[in-house]
Parts: structure tokens; sequence; C-alpha cells
């Protein structure tokens, strides 16, 4: 069962160590594809307008009390998940850098074309897509191992400390984050509890995806 998956799966173009400067082409073109898919989902969860992922929740619970903006808070919290990488002996690569970058630009892409459903239904069929596009991007560029970003960086250094499964780990840090960020007066809606609670399984299922397809 992919729920119980507690290790990243290794492939044939996974890189033997998160710190390659120069990575194989096709771990190169798995780990964009990966965050190209994990920024779309992302995007299309803000389209949607059932709510955003609890980090956004808290950058914006966060900005309500403190006078900066939602995008700064949102480095100053990433900066601040990159500290606790230290204790959990996790270390920064390429892929760490370009996590922001891309997933940054696909958010973008989304909100400036693609259109928010009318149904109510249909967009919360939309927010059930985001997560599930998001968990399949988290898979496959975990599984490239050129280093994770920020929150996938934590989660992978916490299930090592803990033993727990990925789907545990993962769900209990973004259920954490969001209710931090409902507490300090972020908005909360029906799409940051799907994300909150089905992001776990879906990176789960997008890590057992990639390892029975290229295994």
């Amino acid at each position: 069962m992919f729920l119980k998956i507690k290790n990243i799966p290794k492939v044939s173009w996974s890189s033997e160590k998160p710190l390659n400067l120069k990575p194989k082409f096709s771990t190169f073109f798995f780990l964009c594809f990966g965050l190209t898919l994990f920024g779309l989902g992302e995007g299309l969860l803000i389209v949607s307008f059932a709510g955003a992922s609890p980090w956004s929740v808290l950058a914006q619970g966060i900005s309500l009390n403190v006078n900066f903006s939602i995008g700064i808070i949102t480095i100053f919290v990433s900066v601040v998940v990159l500290v606790l990488w230290l204790p959990l002996n996790q270390k920064p690569g390429i892929g760490t850098i370009l996590n922001a970058i891309i997933i940054g630009l696909m958010i973008d892409v989304c909100i400036n074309y693609v259109p928010t459903p009318e149904n109510y239904s249909y967009q919360i069929l939309l927010a059930i897509v985001a997560v599930l596009t998001v968990g399949l991007g988290g898979g496959i560029y975990l599984v490239a191992n050129l280093g994770a970003g920020p929150r996938d960086g934590l989660m992978v250094g916490l299930q090592k400390k803990t033993n727990l499964p990925i789907a545990t780990v993962r769900g209990s840090l973004e259920i954490t984050v969001m209710s931090i960020g409902w507490y300090l007066g972020g908005t909360v809606g029906i799409g940051t509890l799907l994300f909150a609670f089905g992001i776990g399984p879906a990176v789960a299922l997008g890590l057992f995806i990639v390892g029975k397809s290229f295994n």
C-alpha cells in the first residue's frame, strides 16, 4: 500500500546525491517536470477559489499581524524552514533553488490563464485535481534527488528522525501549519482542508507511481 511508504524510491534517473551540480539530463528533466506539476497544482488550487494551501494560509495569517506582504512572509517562512533543516541533517541542492523559481512561475501562469469555474461543484473538483497534481509532482521531483524544497526537505528530515510513514509526516505538517495560520487570522476553505488532509497520501501515491513505473 502506498500509504505505508517510508522511503523515497531510487530509479534509473535518480541522482546519487542531492549536492550534484552536474546531473544527468534525464535527472534534470524529471526534476523540472515534477516541479512544473507541483506549481501547476498549487496554482490550480488558488484558481479554484476553494481555499489556499496551508502554507499560504500561514503566510496570510502572519501578514495580518506584522505589516509585511504575503510574498515577503512566504520568503521569510522558507528561510526559517531551511534553518530547521540543520538539526535534521538535510542539505540543499539544485532542486531547492529551482523549487521556488518554477513553482512561482507556474502559479502565475495558472492565475493569468486558467479561469475559475463558476459552478461550486467544479471548483471543488478542481481543488481535488490540484492536490493530486501537487502530490504527483512532488513525488517526481523528490525521486530526482537533487535537493528538496524547504517544505519537502523538512518532511523528509522529520520522516528519517521519526521513521513514520511519509503520508503521516506530511499530513501532520500541513495540518499544524494550517491551524497556526487560521489562528492568526488566515482564511481557510474547503480546498485548504482537502490539501491539508490529502497532500500526505497524494505525495505517497506520487512516490508509489514513480517507483513502480521506473523500476
